[in-house]
């Protein structure tokens, strides 16, 4: 049997998210407890990858490489706490760009699945927004809420359906890990 995946998105679940967009490695500041939530799942045996829309990077707000610069200090820390992540994957296209990619549509998800080699239906995906949660139910993944980041806004509004909630990566990891996700 293949290892367990889990999906994240990554403003606001894995690092704080902003109104104006995450620019730079220098705006890049982890969510206390998140890098060592990943870590925790990639001990214990889980696939860990992330699946992120960044379309400033289609806006011409920052340049792709201010992404790879994040990404690569994600990893380099998960990698320092013991862990690991398996794929990174973003869509860096703007919204009216007509890609298949940009969540809630589910072309970065099979992106993910294709690339690494997995199948969707029923892997947890963690995010904080409604699309994170469209973009899981679209491939029936199985949907997971964290209340950092816009997950409060997104329950205020009624979008969580019936996702499980929680209220940040580590408590949904540890969900996940000790194998009672809801």
């Amino acid at each position: 049997m293949s290892a367990p995946v889990v999906i994240l998105d990554r403003d606001g679940v894995i690092n704080q998210d902003a109104d104006a967009h995450v620019r730079s490695l220098a705006e890049w500041h982890p969510i206390p407890g998140s890098l060592e939530a990943i870590a925790t799942a990639s001990r214990a045996g889980w696939r860990v990858v992330v699946c992120t829309n960044q379309s400033g990077v289609g806006r011409g707000l920052f340049p792709a490489r201010a992404v790879d610069d994040i990404h690569r200090e994600l990893q380099r820390r998960v990698e320092a706490l013991g862990g690991r992540i398996d794929g990174i994957f973003y869509c860096p296209h703007a919204p009216d760009a007509g890609c298949s990619c940009r969540k809630p549509l589910p072309g970065l998800l099979q992106q993910a699945a294709a690339g690494l080699g997995f199948a969707l239906a029923n892997v947890p995906v963690i995010g904080d927004s409604g699309r994170d949660l469209e973009a899981a139910r679209a491939v029936r993944a199985t949907p997971i809420l964290v209340r950092t980041g816009k997950g409060e806004g997104t329950l205020d509004r009624g979008e969580a359906g019936e996702a499980a909630v929680y209220a940040d990566l580590a408590e949904a990891i540890d969900a996940l890990v000790r194998g009672n996700p809801a």
